[in-house]
């Protein structure tokens, strides 16, 4: 198989792990969601509402999350020559919005009317069985994503909490956020109805709802952050700079870097380009096998590089000054 098949094997593979995924938490949150809609009806409970209100905000981030998986996987074409790979944060950057929206807007305000107006608690054994029902499904939804986490990091030899806040794997990471939100929703609503009924007081609850809003700003705030950072145009961190750095002075006929951009346009697609400066000594011929070689050794050192461009630049001091105009 050829390299460039390799790459996309590789890069199929990871997408295909983001898909499923993202997949294990949407088909999670769309029967939680339901489950805890009907306990907080029986149950009265504000902090429940909130928590459904949460997991159906999490199914609609997932769908939003797969068709951006699935329009940023289309390959490159005449109108669009270096892919749609960018296209996947914009779509991450609506499933953002949608958290809020739907989970952290509607949880504030149900936490607050509870505490203005208060509320009558029924019986909370069927919301205490859909919480920990819950509790396991998003359980093993996060596990999925964390399982996927360490993997990718340990192929790139990075510490797994790094991996996990530099990752241009927007997916799994919002998998990954809004599942730990969620447990910790869940342990927020269950706190809120024992104590509630604990105290015979609603302001539990109601604060409990409040606290899971909150929850969710945080988590679509961190979410949105990621995306318009990659959506803006981010480098690579400055070990792997210095990495493609090092490939490409490590090439024979290749004297000195002059500058050096690096772009994440998606997990699996990076762009590499520099101006380079060449020995002065070297035939063209020699120049195109270097250029060759540079781009192979950093495919081979970093698999995700999908471009690479090199531009023959002189130093400026051996520049020739411009024709002055007449």
């Amino acid at each position: 198989m050829s390299e460039k098949g390799e790459q996309g094997e590789q890069a199929g593979t990871k997408g295909g792990e983001s898909t499923f995924t993202v997949v294990v938490a949407a088909v999670a949150n769309l029967g939680i969601a339901v489950a805890k809609a009907v306990a907080g009806a029986i149950s009265g409970s504000s902090a429940m509402l909130s928590e459904a209100a949460h997991s159906v905000a999490d199914t609609v981030t997932e769908l939003l999350l797969l068709t951006a998986l699935k329009r940023s996987g289309k390959p490159a074409d005449a109108k669009h020559p270096l892919g749609h790979g960018p296209e996947r944060y914009i779509w991450a950057m609506l499933a953002s919005v949608a958290t809020f929206v739907g989970g952290a807007v509607f949880s504030v305000y149900d936490g607050i009317h509870t505490l203005t107006h208060g509320e009558e608690l029924g019986d909370p054994l069927v919301s205490y069985l859909v919480l920990a029902v819950a509790f396991l499904l998003e359980g093993y939804s996060l596990r999925t994503g964390i399982k996927q986490v360490r993997a990718e990091a340990a192929r790139l030899g990075a510490p797994v909490g790094r991996y996990f806040r530099m990752t241009p794997d927007t997916a799994v990471k919002a998998v990954v956020m809004e599942d730990s939100a969620a447990l910790a929703g869940l342990l927020l609503a269950a706190a809120g109805l024992f104590l509630g009924n604990l105290t015979g007081s609603g302001v539990w609850d109601g604060l409990a709802s409040v606290l899971i809003g909150l929850l969710l700003v945080y988590v679509a705030w961190v979410l949105g952050r990621s995306n318009a950072q990659l959506l803006i145009g981010r480098s690579l961190p400055p070990e792997m700079r210095e990495g493609v750095r090092e490939e490409l002075l490590s090439v024979p006929h290749i004297e000195d870097v002059i500058e050096l951009t690096t772009l994440i346009q998606g997990p699996s697609e990076i762009l590499v380009a520099a101006k380079i400066d060449f020995r002065d000594v070297s035939s063209a011929a020699e120049i195109e096998w270097a250029c060759e070689e540079a781009e192979q050794q950093l495919c081979e050192r970093y698999p995700a590089i999908a471009r690479v461009y090199l531009d023959p630049t002189p130093r400026r001091g051996q520049r020739r000054p411009a024709a002055s105009s007449r």
